[in-house]
């Protein structure tokens, strides 16, 4: 039987399922009046929910609603993650997702019953604000109430399953400090559950001696395991750019917001448009269960995130008491750690805790537990519940002083603020959650030396667990103790522009010269190759005139390929020497992709064999013809080093081996990129354009769960997601954009897939906004929704 879509439910159905409670004849504009007790949800194009209600309470009712109606079988299996379940429901070896990680359910499992402390997450939201506090209760209900009104209807996926239950308030707490801790404690799952002390009777074995050779296994371990949990040389990122008045065609703030973010898992974002009339009426997007656009724009202001380099969390080594495994030293006085039990799959096992937060292991790190040391994390997050009433204030925010205002309350746990103005202002703000430490403090309290030396290597703090006094330090001025302070962070407003794609504050702009910044917060080095695409692309466009929409759009999906436009040169004027047919063939792809101007379109030849190339290629020690350099940022690194014999073997192995990948996949080497790039949630053929990190394409697409390609091609599971463009006029703001693969999770909704031909043809709808445009927009009726 073909069904139809949930959100596409009549008056006379909905009659059936709740004649007092539930309507569907008033339209957004002509007629509803919010009350206390109702809501209403108007569908527009693409199935964006457009909520109005007359509180914060009413308002979450009703996104967790249109929520649930897209998207009901994913938001239970979140619930059996933040329940700690998923072993109960789905196998202890089975996986899941954990913010953006994959890891078996038995270690999330592990992670999620000892984190969670449900007293303490409680107590934290009680003594929230009014709003926080509604939000969560609405939320819950309106879940509840979509369960309710579709029992025994929903989904095949899900209907009838053990795991699909009614949502609590504890649930919602620890769906959101899941979202918080994702970039610490939470990316580290894996490590905590691992962690087990020596047996008591096991002598206290002196560390290896800390050679050279010991130090650089123990770096690429860390380093390998950081990146494995998505926290050195994450693929995941964003773009954004804001334009004022001085470069901007209308003499407004334009914004361009490009988050790269999961296209499955819980880490989707999701179209809404919030109204609670004479407070506020913003729309845009967010991640998880909550009624507070996250990344968007209201008549005023608009505003897009992208990751910060801020460190989110620190390691403390613990000096262990002798013959006691469990107990460590502070200042010389012996402190307990503390034991939960958690049952796992039907197994007991031990979570250990300290002062600083769980114990874990990082073996190839050389971070391990043993009779003299061990090894704690501490999160900069955990425990916070700012963020709704932050974005409530942006919600409400006139100008870009509102903003930076709002970000006091410090409620952005790991991302960058970009915003553009209506007066022309723009700002770029990290005020997110850092560990308040300074190089000194890093440098008096090292740990022993293979521990401190991750420092360098990987990019990991690892301070000195046994005294006191290396702990984060307290700053009166800031509203979170042990976080740095608001007034220390860095932030920029402008007239002309600024922007961010994932490296620190330092490259906002090139004629922005800065104070003293932590070094926890950034530093001055090009890690991405799309912050250096930006430092070219920006002043190119602004070179063809000023800055309008459109512009904007067009140089976004351009994908440029700066990475190859950096090494393809040298390739290409050495395979005169390839060593072997299979090279020599390689190269005449290549330069078909050369030739055709590096663009990572969908038409592309040659493109998908660069990227399997370069994935190689891209790991060879030194294997640039110039490296890095600071004050030539621009231009470095380039070229390949082809006149070394022994890095130019690896790199032609590096091409012979994507040459065969390629066949052996079952696609020609000049195939286009569009035949061989797919979403990996549906089996649709809609090719699709970006490029990978590695790439440097601003259009950032990849493939992060199954790297590489494989005879179903390269399968996209990351990137470009919500993407906006605002400026403003006289009636508010004007705003195109999409959500690339759509409002619905759920097979045979036609919102799975039709944002992502949108996408893949390059066509921008507009974001409907005001009433009038709404309405043009509208599809089906109103649903209004009263809460019994």
């Amino acid at each position: 039987m073909n069904k139809k879509p949930l959100f596409l439910i009549t008056a006379s159905v909905l009659a059936i399922v709740g004649l007092s409670a539930c309507t569907s004849v008033s339209l957004r504009g002509a007629g509803f009046v919010p009350a206390s007790d109702n809501v209403q949800i108007v569908r527009t194009t693409h199935g964006i929910p457009h909520v109005t209600a007359a509180n914060m309470e009413m308002l979450a009712y009703g996104i967790a609603y249109a929520h649930a109606q897209d998207n009901v079988c994913m938001s239970a299996d979140v619930l059996a993650t933040v329940r700690g379940q998923r072993s109960q429901h789905f196998g202890a070896t089975a996986t899941g997702v954990l913010g953006v990680r994959t890891l078996p359910n038995a270690a999330i499992d592990a992670f999620v019953q000892a984190h969670m402390d449900d007293a303490k997450l409680k107590a934290a939201w009680d003594q929230s604000s009014d709003n926080n506090r509604a939000m969560a209760r609405g939320y819950v209900a309106g879940f509840n109430r979509f369960l309710q009104d579709h029992a025994g209807k929903l989904p095949a996926e899900c209907n009838g399953k053990p795991w699909v239950t009614p949502m609590t308030l504890s649930d919602i707490y620890r769906a959101t400090e899941a979202i918080q801790v994702q970039a610490g404690a939470g990316a580290l799952a894996d490590a905590i559950a691992a962690a087990a002390p020596p047996a008591r009777t096991a002598q206290a074995a002196p560390w290896p001696k800390a050679s050279d050779d010991t130090l650089q296994a123990y770096a690429q371990g860390a380093r390998e395991q950081l990146r494995e949990a998505g926290l050195l040389d994450s693929p995941l990122g964003s773009n954004a750019w804001a334009f004022g008045k001085q470069t901007t065609a209308n003499g407004r703030g334009m914004l361009m917001g490009n988050p790269h973010y999961p296209w499955v898992g819980p880490s989707r974002f999701y179209q809404m448009h919030l109204t609670i009339p004479r407070q506020f009426d913003v729309k845009g997007a967010a991640l998880g269960w909550t009624a507070a656009v996250q990344i968007g724009f209201n008549k005023d202001v608009a505003w897009s995130h992208t990751v910060s380099t801020g460190k989110r969390f620190t390691l403390h080594e613990l000096s262990l008491a002798p013959g006691k495994p469990t107990t460590y030293l502070i200042d010389g006085k012996e402190e307990a750690m503390v034991a939960k039990k958690v049952m796992v799959g039907g197994r007991e096992q031990t979570i250990w805790s300290s002062r600083f937060g769980p114990v874990l292991v990082m073996p190839r790190a050389g971070l391990n537990w043993t009779a003299e040391r061990a090894y704690a994390i501490q999160d900069a997050n955990a425990g916070s519940v700012r963020s709704t009433d932050m974005y409530i204030l942006f919600a409400k925010a006139r100008h870009v002083a509102d903003m930076r205002s709002a970000m006091n309350l410090m409620g952005t746990p790991f991302v960058n603020t970009i915003v553009a103005d209506r007066a022309g202002d723009v700002m770029f703000a990290d005020v997110s959650g850092v560990p308040d430490l300074e190089m000194a403090d890093l440098q008096r309290c090292a740990p022993n030396r293979p521990a401190a030396a991750l420092l360098n290597a990987a990019n990991l703090v690892v301070l000195n667990g046994s005294r006191s006094d290396c702990n984060w330090k307290r700053d009166s001025a800031s509203p979170v103790p042990g976080l740095i302070a608001p007034t220390r962070m860095p932030v920029v407003v402008r007239q002309d522009w600024v922007h961010n794609s994932n490296d620190s504050f330092f490259y906002t702009h090139p004629e922005h010269k800065w104070g003293p910044v932590s070094i926890m917060v950034g530093d001055d080095v090009v890690r991405r190759p799309r912050t250096r695409s930006e430092l070219i692309e920006i002043p190119e466009m602004l070179g063809k005139g000023k800055i309008s929409l459109a512009g904007m759009q067009a140089q976004l999906f351009e994908n440029r390929n700066l990475v190859a436009r950096m090494v393809l040169p040298d390739l290409l004027a050495a395979c005169a020497q390839a060593p072997n047919a299979d090279a020599k063939e390689g190269c005449a792809a290549l330069k078909l992709f050369h030739d055709a101007g590096m663009r990572n379109n969908a038409d592309a030849k040659g493109a998908p064999l660069f990227r399997e190339f370069w994935r190689a290629a891209s790991q060879i020690p030194n294997v640039y013809r110039e490296p890095f350099d600071k004050a030539r940022v621009l231009a470095t690194p380039a070229g390949l080093r082809m006149g070394d014999g022994p890095t130019a073997t690896r790199v032609w192995d590096a091409l012979t081996a994507a040459v065969k990948k390629m066949r052996d996949a079952g696609f020609a080497l000049d195939a286009p990129l569009g035949q061989v790039q797919r979403a990996v949630f549906t089996h649709e053929n809609i090719p699709l354009h970006g490029g990978d990190e590695m790439e440097g394409v601003l259009n950032n697409v990849g493939d992060r769960a199954r790297p590489g390609l494989s005879k179903d091609g390269i399968r996209i599971d990351y990137g470009t997601s919500y993407v906006q463009t605002v400026t403003f006029d006289e009636r508010g703001p004007v705003a195109q954009g999409l959500l690339t693969y759509g409002q619905s999770t759920q097979a045979g909704s036609p919102h799975q897939t039709d944002q992502l031909r949108m996408y893949a043809d390059k066509r921008w709808p507009s974001l409907p906004y005001h009433p009038e445009d709404i309405e043009r927009q509208r599809t089906g009726q109103a649903l209004i929704l009263r809460k019994p």
